[in-house]
């Protein structure tokens, strides 16, 4: 289900929401749309078309429902009342595949961190069932209250734990980023959309076998290597981070800052586009938004349109390499297929560039004007 509040970035046909379902295991069965100026308060959607959809999912079997957008914990509850369906929105939708897909202890704590900060906000759904009772003399209370207290406490002492174990793993990456920085090392993270086929080409440059597959968010813990450039005689630090998504919830940015912290400290984002995604331009622009929240935005980027073997003939770019505009600077862009290898050679060739001219003394400046023009001055 997906609400059209006249913004730019609403997807009609829901496919993203789609893509989202079918990673977290479920299957979806029918797409329901509606414009609305403003969110009802109690249902969020109207309730005419809240009827259409307890309808419809009853002709087609569905057992759960799905909302694009978030809900406050009162809509959910409501929702669910009238639908008598379960009912989720896209927040959980993609705690759900972070809890499935993290596989290292950190990204572990860092989605209970998230899942727990989000359930915080949902008790009054869970013991609403619970009637409030007088008992006593003069004293109000009952087990409801009591066991929405007893949660609240437990919630958030576990809060309070996890928080204290993240940040005892970011003490240790902060070290192990301090060794790297006394080796000299030069650090470069591959950031992007999900499933622009970042893990695909981090595995084309350093010959790897991290996990990679055509679906959203199938990496999620950060996976660093050594990628030794030829052209420049040394080696670079290459990191492979977690994608970004449309309206990530803040709970899980804040969770992740660990991992997300390879991007602030980089010396250079990689930044990898989906060449074969429509809606590239909208999610060059989440990504950039993300990089703003994590104070990562001045960093030098070099922008990689990736898949351009899925292009039509007719679309497949005339250079290798130009400059794209983002926020009204011009960034280098190079056109590769990581599942090919086309365009990797010249990747490479770029990064070395890059190193040399940072070997050699000259600033990159954050602005980007273009890698080549800086070597050359």
């Amino acid at each position: 289900m997906g609400v059209d509040f006249g913004e730019p970035n609403f997807d009609q046909e829901l496919e993203e929401l789609g893509l989202l379902a079918q990673t977290a295991g479920m299957q979806p069965v029918s797409r329901v749309t509606c414009k609305r100026r403003a969110p009802d308060p109690a249902l969020f959607i109207g309730s005419g078309k809240a009827d259409e959809i307890k309808l419809l999912a009853s002709q087609l079997g569905a057992q759960e429902v799905l909302f694009d957008q978030s809900l406050s914990p009162g809509q959910q509850r409501n929702l669910e009342r009238h639908l008598e369906l379960p009912v989720n929105d896209r927040t959980f939708l993609i705690l759900e595949i972070f809890a499935q897909r993290a596989r290292s202890h950190e990204g572990k704590l860092q989605v209970e961190l998230a899942r727990l900060q989000y359930l915080s906000t949902r008790l009054v759904r869970r013991w609403s069932h619970l009637e409030r009772q007088r008992g006593g003399i003069g004293n109000r209370g009952g087990p409801g209250e009591t066991q929405i207290e007893l949660d609240r406490r437990m919630i958030g002492e576990n809060i309070k734990r996890t928080k204290e174990r993240l940040g005892k793993v970011k003490r240790q990456r902060q070290t192990q980023r301090r060794q790297r920085e006394r080796r000299d090392t030069f650090n470069i993270s591959i950031i992007g959309y999900t499933n622009a086929g970042k893990s695909t080409l981090f595995n084309a440059l350093v010959k790897a076998r991290a996990y990679a597959a055509d679906q959203l968010f199938a990496t999620l813990d950060t996976t660093t290597r050594q990628l030794y450039l030829g052209e420049a005689g040394r080696t670079v630090s290459l990191s492979d981070t977690v994608g970004f998504i449309r309206d990530l919830p803040h709970g899980l940015v804040d969770a992740f800052q660990a991992t997300l912290q390879e991007a602030v400290d980089a010396d250079l984002l990689l930044h990898v586009v989906d060449a074969s995604n429509p809606s590239y331009t909208e999610q060059i622009g989440e990504v950039q938004k993300v990089l703003t929240e994590i104070g990562a935005h001045e960093i030098a980027q070099l922008l990689v349109f990736n898949k351009i073997d899925a292009l039509a003939p007719e679309v497949q770019p005339l250079r290798v390499q130009d400059q794209y505009e983002i926020d009204g600077v011009q960034t280098p862009r190079l056109f590769v297929s990581a599942q090919t290898l086309e365009g990797i050679s010249a990747l490479r060739a770029q990064l070395a560039c890059i190193v040399l001219a940072q070997t050699h003394g000259v600033q990159i400046p954050a602005e980007n004007p273009g890698f080549a023009n800086a070597i050359e001055d």
